[in-house]
């Protein structure tokens, strides 16, 4: 043990916690990103680690300027009330106060070891998000979401590689992950862009500082019957510093300083949001051989579209291909007799962004700006497509123009009828 019994009598839930850390710690061996170290959760953890060396007096001074920075830090306080009743007699266990019902204490022991678990699974410096696999210039940053350490991570593109910039513990949904249906009161799992800003103060005060409204059901939701609609990355009340872990409708709910952090990162209409059950880490050069490989594959299609040669080009397309109600024997045809008339085409793509879906299934979500030239067109558009894998190589199984996305109020919305 850590914490020998004789010398734990006043912190046996500290013990507890201290534990997690040592055996949760996914990469012990790896250098860890740099963090924030003046945030709450680096507060927290310096409390704990006080304890852990039985420096209680330190632990009590951080803690006591963590509650002064953040009053309404109901963790913090509990954390608090803890310490300064250790110093009378022994504690049994965490949360040792009359005033608090059983159901708000679990759920800030969910929260404290939420917290922990986080940052013993630190992402590891040396390791990049498998997902963020090619950026447009024009996204600075993407937000990377680990459902299953409540954690919501900031990459910034440094010259075409992500480079971690922060942390931010988060709410997800109550009853966990994998949106399917309209109520179901989960998180979406997948890859999506922040489609608007809505400041706070047009907006009640459970959304605090403000809201990001994500494209949630997207175009392969959608192909797949995904309902539901409202799932934003937003802030929490005013008398509130954080939620558990799993109590929002489905949101994304951050500390109101955090997500304020958080937004002079997001650029509405470009930033694109990850949302995994958990995140991949892979080295940077696994992640530059499947990067380039992939890109490769999306260069060929373009040149073969350019060849006039129809088998070719549609040899690029999966079997179950869909684009605005076309099957794939419906984009044959029409294809076909495109070509018939034409001379020449030129292909341009620009402003390009690739990011693998995460799980099991090989996804990709692609964007971008397609420049058609050809001998009786000219044509811009702004394009997605989804590529999966098939019969061994990448394949189009989606493909269509990018239309706007109307702005849903969440399920959680006061007034909003069920």
């Amino acid at each position: 043990m850590l914490i020998r019994e004789s010398e734990s009598r006043f912190v046996p839930w500290f013990a507890a916690a201290v534990l997690v850390l040592a055996l949760l710690a996914s990469f012990p061996s790896q250098p860890r990103a740099n963090t924030n170290s003046s945030g709450a959760d680096a507060q927290l953890k310096l409390v704990f680690q006080n304890v852990e060396r039985q420096q209680l007096s330190a632990a009590l001074e951080e803690v006591e300027r963590l509650v002064t920075r953040h009053p309404n830090f109901r963790l913090a306080h509990l954390v608090r009330g803890d310490l300064l009743l250790a110093r009378a007699k022994p504690i049994s266990g965490f949360g040792n106060t009359g005033h608090t019902g059983r159901e708000r204490l679990d759920e800030l022991r969910a929260e404290a070891l939420t917290r922990l678990r986080a940052y013993s699974n630190h992402p590891p410096a040396d390791l990049i998000p498998r997902s963020l696999l090619w950026f447009d210039p024009m996204q600075k940053h993407a937000i990377v979401i680990d459902s299953s350490l409540s954690r919501v991570y900031v990459y910034e593109n440094a010259g075409g590689t992500p480079r971690f910039v922060e942390d931010y513990y988060t709410t997800l949904g109550k009853y966990g992950i994998e949106k399917n249906l309209e109520g179901d009161k989960k998180t979406p799992i997948g890859v999506y862009h922040v489609t608007s800003q809505i400041p706070g103060a047009k907006l009640p005060d459970l959304y605090g500082w403000g809201a990001f409204p994500i494209n949630y059901p997207n175009e392969w939701d959608r192909l797949r019957g995904k309902t539901g609609y409202g799932i934003w990355l937003h802030g929490v009340p005013s008398d509130t510093y954080a939620r558990a872990p799993w109590a929002s409708d489905g949101c994304i709910a951050l500390a109101n300083p955090d997500i304020e952090n958080l937004g002079r990162n997001v650029r509405p209409g470009v930033t694109p949001v990850i949302i995994a059950q958990r995140v991949e880490w892979v080295t940077p050069a696994a992640w530059r051989a499947e990067r380039d490989a992939f890109m490769l594959q999306a260069q060929t299609w373009r040149a073969d579209w350019e060849s006039l040669d129809a088998d070719r080009y549609l040899s690029h397309y999966a079997r179950g291909f869909r684009s605005d109600g076309m099957d794939l024997a419906a984009w044959q045809e029409h294809k076909r007799r495109v070509n018939a008339g034409k001379t020449w085409i030129k292909i341009s793509l620009n402003n390009v962004s690739v990011f693998r879906n995460p799980g099991k299934q090989g996804l990709m979500t692609v964007t971008f700006d397609q420049d058609y030239r050809s001998n009786n067109l000219s044509q811009r558009t702004r394009k997605r497509q989804y590529w999966i894998e098939e019969d061994g190589r990448w394949k189009i199984a989606y493909e269509a123009p990018i239309r706007t996305y109307a702005t849903a109020m969440p399920e959680s919305f006061p007034g909003k009828s069920r």
